[in-house]
């Protein structure tokens, strides 16, 4: 995997014809040169003027994840299929937190709530008007890849004033939901690339309409699902203090900024999530037009599903991934998904977050520790199975 100085210099501008790159990376930092390829690829699109890539940058299918794309022209592939992901924090109040007993009292969130069939459930009490773009299918479930919902307590406090504001202390408990928006942003990106492929929508009007209900349905499910695990946790609901988009496209200034895991950052509050073994942190972000006002959204791979997975399965057995080196644990019926999303297979979420200082577009305000992070509905003990998995390693040390 090729790592050059070229693609790591700090806060270094690319030359890529009309428009430019700016990497907010230090030299220390893991960029891969094929996300800056795709960055530069990108950049040669008509009408585009500039792409900031955040530290968390990796390759994506097709367009680079971790960047904040500014046109003149509304390119739909740019926001991908999950328009509407995004990441939410909501206070919660336990008078225990015993990540054992808390873990296996989270509800099945692969299981939809039907409007009609489940009425009566409570969850649904935390929400206002009609569901957005009238879309029922999947309303309160996480989703797969690297959604999750965490019970997560704060740790370190940086900004003692900025967490008052923001209701926090440490020792305080939150649930941190990342979910999109559940199939409708696919369908609207599919109806576009059927006709147009990877062009710019000769409708943007139309485009963002569709977009817009998306967005508002991933924060809508985003409430649900927090909603959901306060009642089986036996705590009340909450409002989100935290709730921000990072795939989405908004107009600014009569130019269409488009952001793919990267969140706004001009005077928002944003969870930067790490992984399901590391903290993540809560930063007041004050990104300026250089960085088209936006932060990292995450840690970011650096490794492809694929390798974590091959890597994964020689290196650890399903027991020791669902239990993290910080002692909290992963709810996680799929096995597959636990190597593929394992921490290894991200980039420390310390040195994105030490980028973000460096370059002035956030600042730390809180840790989160995670105590329960629940991936998909843990379907039962496999004693057989984790034993087999046992001797396989054991045969390979």
């Amino acid at each position: 995997m090729q790592h050059s100085r070229q693609d790591t210099l700090p806060q270094s501008t690319l030359p890529t014809g009309p428009a430019t790159v700016t990497v907010f990376a230090s030299p220390t930092s893991w960029i891969e040169s094929d996300a800056v390829a795709q960055c530069r690829q990108v950049a040669a699109f008509d009408g585009m003027i500039h792409v900031a890539a955040m530290p968390d940058l990796h390759p994506g299918k097709g367009a680079p994840i971790g960047a904040a794309m500014a046109s003149t022209v509304l390119y739909p592939f740019l926001v991908g299929s999950d328009i509407g992901c995004g990441i939410a924090v909501f206070p919660l109040k336990l008078k225990r937190a015993v990540p054992e007993k808390l873990a296996a009292r989270f509800p099945d969130l692969d299981r939809a709530l039907d409007p009609e069939q489940d009425a009566d459930d409570p969850a649904w009490a935390v929400l206002d008007g009609e569901i957005p773009a009238g879309h029922i299918e999947g309303l309160g479930t996480v989703g797969r890849g690297n959604h999750f919902v965490e019970l997560a307590r704060i740790g370190t406090v940086f900004e003692p004033d900025q967490a008052i504001r923001l209701g926090l202390a440490a020792g305080d408990l939150v649930l941190i939901v990342h979910s999109g928006s559940r199939g409708l942003g696919e369908r609207i990106l599919r109806a576009h690339t059927e006709v147009h492929g990877a062009g710019p929508t000769p409708d943007p009007a139309g485009y963002l309409a569709m977009h817009d209900g998306a967005v508002r349905w991933g924060s809508f499910n985003r409430r649900l699902l927090a909603a959901r695990v306060a009642h089986a946790l036996g705590a009340e609901p909450t409002e989100p203090i935290v709730d921000q988009c990072h795939n989405l496209v908004e107009l600014r200034d009569g130019v269409y900024l488009h952001r793919k895991g990267a969140a706004p950052g001009d005077g928002r509050d944003v969870l930067i999530a790490g992984t399901r073994g590391t903290h993540s942190y809560l930063v007041a972000a004050h990104a300026g037009p250089e960085a088209n006002h936006s932060v990292a959204h995450g840690a970011g791979r650096k490794m492809s599903r694929a390798d974590a997975l091959r890597r994964g399965r020689a290196k650890h057995t399903v027991e020791e991934l669902r239990r993290t080196p910080m002692g909290s644990l992963v709810v996680c019926g799929d096995r597959q998904l636990l190597f593929e999303e394992a921490p290894g297979a991200y980039k420390r979420i310390e040195q994105v977050i030490a980028d973000l200082v460096d370059h002035d577009l956030a600042t730390p305000v809180a840790t989160t520790v995670p105590l329960v992070t629940y991936k998909t509905p843990d379907l039962g003990s496999t004693p057989e199975r984790d034993r087999r998995e046992q001797r396989r390693k054991r045969g390979r040390s």
